[in-house]
């Protein structure tokens, strides 16, 4: 088994990702807003799977000691520093997440449900019970569930699975077009930030993380046909936890048209 084998074995979650019916309910500006107030789960825990690998994959504790293979230590470090302190429009360092944070801001969205929940996390010590205590939509919980059970399990190659095949890369350049269509729309509303994010995604994954990923996933797997096969099934299950968000957003859009 190789990568190309684990494209072909996603193939299908993916299209349906690609394909998915939300993407044509997101036709005003409060559909926009429901998308990145669900949304932007993933965008935060996306920033735990990353952190996850460079803890797995680099020492990142006292006393040092090289870690096995410099070429996975110096993949997931590359891809740590610019998710992590990325340059933003205005020339400052965020996160990706941070970065989100203040394009939500900036078009009008809602930042009180991920405020809320971070900080229930924060004081509760626990991310299952988090969840589980949460009132979000059930999909949204299973999604960060599953994202969270990966990480416990602690099995790097797992983690890179769900980090590399589970979020998908062709979202953002979908979600440029239909930005790039407010823009035109909603001339009033300031999209600029939430443009350069999606752009930015584009251009690292397609440029420089994307391969990076895939590279460091062979490296972690090598010959192990285990490690392969559960890349595979990690990657499978990921992008479903990401139909199942999709699934929840779409429904919030179609609840509130209804009561209109």
């Amino acid at each position: 088994m190789n990568i190309e084998t684990i494209n072909n074995s996603i193939q299908p979650q993916k299209e349906m990702l690609l394909q998915h019916s939300l993407y044509n309910k997101i036709q005003n500006i409060d559909d926009l807003h429901s998308f990145l107030e669900n949304h932007v789960f993933a965008v935060w825990d996306f920033m735990s799977l990353l952190k996850a690998l460079q803890a797995k994959l680099t020492c990142t504790t006292t006393p040092w000691f090289p870690t096995k293979n410099p070429e996975t230590r110096y993949l997931i470090n590359e891809i740590v520093l610019a998710e992590e302190t990325d340059l933003t429009i205005d020339g400052r360092r965020q996160s990706h997440y941070e970065m989100y944070i203040e394009a939500m801001e900036a078009c009008g969205a809602d930042t009180t449900a991920i405020n809320k929940f971070l900080s229930e996390v924060n004081s509760l010590h626990n991310i299952f019970v988090a969840i589980k205590q949460s009132s979000l939509h059930p999909d949204v919980k299973s999604f960060l569930d599953f994202t969270f059970r990966v990480i416990e399990q602690g099995k790097p190659h797992e983690i890179a699975a769900a980090f590399t095949f589970g979020r998908e890369d062709l979202i953002p350049a979908m979600f440029t077009e239909i930005l790039k269509n407010f823009q035109k729309n909603l001339p009033e509303v300031d999209l600029t930030k939430l443009l350069y994010y999606f752009e930015r995604h584009i251009e690292l994954d397609a440029d420089e993380h994307g391969p990076m990923a895939m590279q460091m996933i062979t490296e972690l797997c090598g010959d192990d046909a285990q490690k392969w096969s559960d890349v595979e099934e990690i990657s499978i299950l990921a992008l479903e936890k990401r139909i199942g968000l999709w699934n929840a957003i779409e429904e919030e859009i179609l609840l509130k048209t209804e009561m209109v």
